[in-house]
């Protein structure tokens, strides 16, 4: 079976003005801000100096910024670049939005139908097996549309029992793995036929006194549902 990988791109957006900045781009920004040169990022990039120059220039005149600042040195070198602070705002930027993806980097995918459409609630229900989650409505899903549904790992409660609060879908299921992974535990547990994953600390899963084959109830909040359709 062929191997599929996506890349990611990061669109930034000044004054009306847009770019989308790729892997390259945005690591030449990273070892700029760490090196202050441009010669170093680029080589630790795997560019040569002139596309370093070129992605600058290109970024610059798209977005109408001035992204680094480059100071000559003397007759014995001693100059330096750094990143102004427009540079360093698309930086944190992109940064952050590396942080949320690694957060969230593994997710539940169920693969579900859309079973009911209530758009004066602004929720609709969808079902895969035995499961029904209610999720937030999206204008352009109707009854009886295939989607897939992400629930990252991160975003799944485990309870002993279903509590009061605003996690609207709360569901009985039983564990069916348990997996340590450095100071978290991946727990495996079957609601209605359909796996679900869950990361948590090694103190809540003795909290909760988790074992295989263990009926537990599992929650997550409408809102931490992201949805594609198929």
């Amino acid at each position: 079976m062929t191997e599929v990988k996506a890349g990611v791109e990061y669109k930034i957006n000044i004054d009306g003005n847009s770019f989308l900045l790729d892997q390259k781009k945005f690591n030449l920004l990273v070892y700029i801000n760490e090196s202050e040169s441009i010669t170093d990022a680029a080589k630790r990039s795997k560019i040569s100096y002139r596309t370093a120059l070129n992605y600058i220039d290109k970024i610059e005149s798209t977005l109408d910024i001035a992204i680094v600042n480059t100071k000559k040195g003397g007759s014995g070198g001693g100059g330096s670049t750094t990143l102004t602070e427009e540079g360093l705002q698309i930086l944190k930027e992109c940064k952050k939005i590396n942080a949320i993806m690694e957060l969230h980097s593994e997710t539940n995918e169920i693969e579900a139908e859309i079973l009911e459409v209530d758009k004066t609630k602004g929720v609709m229900k969808i079902q895969m097996n035995e499961l029904v989650i209610t999720i937030p409505l999206k204008k352009e899903y109707k009854v009886g549309d295939k989607i897939l549904a992400l629930i990252s790992y991160d975003n799944i409660f485990i309870m002993l029992e279903p509590q009061a609060s605003s996690i609207r879908n709360i569901f009985k299921g039983k564990v069916t793995e348990m997996r340590l992974q450095d100071e978290m535990v991946r727990v495996r547990i079957d609601i209605g036929g359909v796996d679900i994953f869950s990361d948590i600390t090694l103190s809540a899963g003795k909290d909760l006194d988790l074992s295989l084959g263990k009926e537990v109830y599992i929650g997550f909040k409408a809102l931490s549902i992201a949805t594609l359709k198929l």
